[in-house]
């Protein structure tokens, strides 16, 4: 089940091992809650993920509006397909589309990236990640502290597994073909570690206008020493054309198209620091040995925070993140380690399926709900 980006990336890695399983058939189920082709048709060839069974096109919408109509037709789905296991990825609302029509049908689930916390439950994705979890059958937990977090809240069965992270396994593996395919620094002349690369997409910082003017107005003043390449997420076009002063202060910013996986990846592997609002986008700065800046409060990522690779800039004084953006242009983490496995993330995911398939899934034929009624 997925439906955006960083699913596609996570999907792309669990595909691959699946197929070189024959035992276990798959089926892939698109919502479509991302539509535009660069961030979602051009994932699926990149990333050898096999076309989708089933693309519902849902689109975007309210919270409300968008997951449920995601559960109703993956709802029709599962009835039809009858599987043994659904595959949830993440914390869209794809993610908690997807759990919520698997548990109510009494469909084994599982749930990747399992036990990560913000902490905020004003994040509609923190909502999402709970809920998921807490209806999962097997939880795979990418590091220790996830799968710390699930026991807190009282998921300390045999089904929370340590089994490390899906995207640093895409990182090693999409890395070095980004750098033999992708052609996106020449196209945008730029080079090597002298530009920063930044990415807004969070409705707490494009719904604000002010956060939205602090974010570009620190961008701007940075780019006089640097360059700084933007590629512009959809909602955050539509919001800076809407936001008064917000195209003026965009002067100085290279902004481009979303961009594919691999020049994402050919562009954050070769960036001086890296500015985003994005979960998945930290990580693959530390994959690459990037610094970050996280224009955010909080972040499920504390590990990269206490290594020194990432560092917490609300976008709520330009002065202040400006003066953070300059000191990470100067700065060098030194800490090393890595917490988020070897690389073969997807591999123990699947063989843990087949092994709790031999004893659940085939072990009892689902029986559908009575309908509900009134």
């Amino acid at each position: 089940m997925v439906g955006a980006r960083p699913q596609f990336v996570k999907a792309g890695m669990v595909s691959k091992a699946l197929r070189c399983t024959p035992e276990i058939e798959e089926t892939i189920v698109h919502t479509g809650q991302h539509y535009d082709r660069n961030m979602s048709q051009v994932f699926f060839a990149e990333l050898d993920i096999p076309a989708p069974a089933y693309d519902l096109g849902i689109g975007s919408g309210t919270h409300g509006r968008q997951t449920g109509r995601m559960l109703e037709e993956i709802e029709k789905i599962l009835l039809q397909e009858k599987p043994d296991w659904v595959v949830v990825y993440g914390d869209t609302n794809s993610t908690l589309a997807g759990a919520l029509a698997a548990a109510k049908l009494n469909i084994p689930l599982a749930h990747v990236e399992a036990g990560l916390r913000s902490f905020n439950r004003k994040m509609p994705e923190e909502k999402n990640r709970v809920l998921t979890d807490h209806v999962s059958d097997l939880l795979f937990a990418p590091t220790s502290s996830a799968l710390a977090n699930l026991a807190r809240e009282g998921i300390d069965h045999s089904g929370a597994l340590l089994v490390g992270d899906v995207m640093y396994d895409a990182s090693l593996y999409y890395g070095d073909k980004a750098s033999r395919q992708s052609r996106v620094l020449e196209q945008l002349d730029i080079r090597p570690r002298q530009y920063i690369l930044a990415t807004v997409h969070r409705a707490e910082n494009t719904n604000c206008e002010d956060r939205l003017r602090t974010i570009l107005t620190s961008l701007r003043g940075v780019s006089r020493d640097i360059p700084v390449v933007f590629p512009i997420h959809p909602r955050t076009h539509k919001a800076m054309l809407k936001a008064e002063g917000c195209t003026a202060l965009a002067n100085g910013i290279q902004f481009t198209e979303p961009v594919s996986y691999l020049d994402m990846a050919m562009l954050e592997k070769n960036a001086r620091v890296i500015v985003t609002d994005s979960g998945g986008i930290q990580k693959e700065a530390f994959f690459f040995c990037v610094p970050c800046i996280t224009l955010r409060g909080e972040t499920e990522w504390q590990e990269l925070i206490d290594m020194g690779w990432n560092r917490l800039a609300p976008p709520t004084d330009p002065a202040n993140l400006e003066s953070a953006l300059k000191l990470a242009l100067v700065e060098t983490p030194t800490s090393t380690g890595n917490p988020y496995g070897d690389g073969h993330s997807a591999e123990r995911i699947v063989r843990h399926l087949l092994e709790w398939g031999s004893h659940k899934a085939a072990s009892s034929s689902w029986v559908v709900p009575e309908p509900a009624v009134s």
